[in-house]
This record gives C-alpha cells, sequence and structure tokens, in this order.
C-alpha cells in the first residue's frame, strides 16, 4: 500500500469514528432527554421488562437480580445526575464532531481536551468498578485520539504549506 493509499484510508477511518462519535452523543442526549422527561417509577418499570425479556428463563441468576436491584435504588437525584452527564457528554460531542466534519481547526485541540477528560474518568471508572464495555469505549476513544491529533497535524501542515505559496520572497 502506497503512503498516498494509506494516508487516504486513515483519513476515512477517521471520518467513520467521528462519525460513530457523533452518532453516540446523538444517543447520549435522546437519553439525557428522556430521562428528563420519565419518572423514576417508569424507568424502574422499563428496566424490568428489558432485564425479563432479555433474561427470559434465567430469573434467578445474578444478573437479573442485579439489574432488579440496581431499578429499585434508582431514585430522582440519580435520574438527574444521569440526565445531566448524559446532556453534557452528548452536546459536547455533538458540537465537536460537527465541527470536525466541517474542518474547524479549533474544534481538534478541544476534542483531543474533552476525549482526554473522557479517558481519564473512565481509567477511574475501570479502576473502581471494572467493565469490559467500558475498557472497550475507552480503547475507541484512546484510537479516536490518535487520528485527531494526526488530522490537526495534517491540516496544520496544509494551512502552512498554503501560507508559503502566497509568501513573497
Amino acid at each position: 500500500m502506497t503512503a498516498a493509499a494509506s494516508h487516504r484510508a486513515l483519513d476515512r477511518v477517521f471520518a467513520v469514528s467521528i462519525v460513530l462519535k457523533g452518532l453516540d452523543g446523538a444517543a447520549e442526549l435522546i437519553g439525557g432527554l428522556a430521562l428528563l422527561f420519565l419518572s423514576p417509577a417508569r424507568l424502574r418499570e422499563w428496566l424490568g421488562d428489558v432485564v425479563a425479556f432479555i433474561l427470559v428463563g434465567h430469573e434467578h441468576s445474578p444478573v437479573f437480580h442485579w439489574a432488579i436491584h440496581l431499578g429499585d435504588s434508582w431514585g430522582t437525584r440519580t435520574t438527574l445526575f444521569a440526565a445531566a452527564y448524559l446532556l453534557l457528554h452528548g452536546v459536547i460531542k455533538v458540537v465537536l464532531v460537527w465541527a470536525l466534519l466541517r474542518q474547524q481547526l479549533w474544534a481538534y485541540p478541544w476534542m483531543l481536551s474533552a476525549l482526554a477528560v473522557f479517558i481519564a474518568l473512565q481509567c477511574y471508572e475501570l479502576i473502581v468498578h471494572f467493565s469490559w464495555w467500558m475498557l472497550a469505549l475507552t480503547l475507541f476513544d484512546v484510537f479516536i485520539v490518535f487520528l485527531t491529533a494526526r488530522e490537526w497535524q495534517l491540516h496544520l501542515k496544509r494551512r502552512a504549506a498554503g501560507a508559503d505559496v502566497g509568501a513573497v520572497p
């Protein structure tokens, strides 16, 4: 594979990864809004329905009882915190993804900073409560940091090359 083909492939991977991050942000916005308008009792009911559907025939499993206990401990304060958390994450991701897809230079360092904060929080969560999903999300975010830093450097080089062309010796 030539260097140019490799660059194009990484550019496509970056675009797809950023779009996935944007879809994740949109889902977080929808989830956060839903949490604002649903009562904790309704959330517990839905969680029970989902768990019962997924674990049909396994009502005595530890996972089933853990999920039901989680639903029972879900209160108004927890719901509001989760809604605020999801809305904040969602807004940050959607705005930054939109700006990156429009190749706004200011968005690159902001995306790197936001992802660094998210990765730090996710690492803390991994240490306190390990989860394979959280590990996968964290590794995906680290991958996006690599791609975003690469794209930022390419844009800076292109901008510098364009400025050199217009310079008078």
